[in-house]
């Protein structure tokens, strides 16, 4: 059996959407360009029927590999216990020690990452560095750069 995928509430939201999104709206307009497209004769030479294929092609392949990760996930949830703790789902805010700057990451499980809107996996360099530590604990991760110390200065788990 595969690793389950983890996921929180409003990436299991999201994916829930985006299948619906899939199988309600996206796959009417390809099925409707396709008939567009063949309407227009010798599909041999007809770039819009390989496009619109291509384009169904994709969209079938998207909504086989959301009902995988919807079969086969794990919903992030916090124990009491841990609440004090960054794990998979908290908000973290951090110091860079040496350029004194902050930046406020939220861990997330791979699936749902995304570098630009500052939410990293758990597997990545520093989400796996910051696992189970708490307010106050500095951490180092390497980096192309160099080592990078971190402060923890906040979490915040939902």
């Amino acid at each position: 059996m595969a690793d389950k995928t983890l996921l929180t509430q409003e990436g299991l939201d999201e994916l829930k959407a985006e299948l619906e999104h899939l199988k309600t709206v996206r796959r009417k307009e390809v099925s409707d360009r396709l008939k567009v497209a063949i309407d227009f004769g010798d599909l041999s030479e007809n770039s819009e029927y390989d496009d619109a294929k291509n384009e169904q092609a994709f969209i079938e392949g998207r909504i086989k590999k959301v009902e995988s990760l919807l079969r086969n996930y794990e919903l992030i949830s916090k124990s009491e216990d841990d609440k004090d703790k960054i794990s998979v789902g908290s908000k973290v805010r951090v110091e860079d020690v040496e350029l004194e700057e902050e930046e406020e990451y939220r861990i997330v499980g791979t699936i749902e990452a995304d570098p630009m809107q500052n939410r990293i996996s758990n597997e990545s360099p520093l989400g796996q560095a910051l696992l189970g530590h708490v307010v106050g604990d500095e951490i180092t991760v390497a980096a192309p750069v160099g080592d990078i110390i971190y402060r923890v200065i906040s979490i915040q788990n939902e």
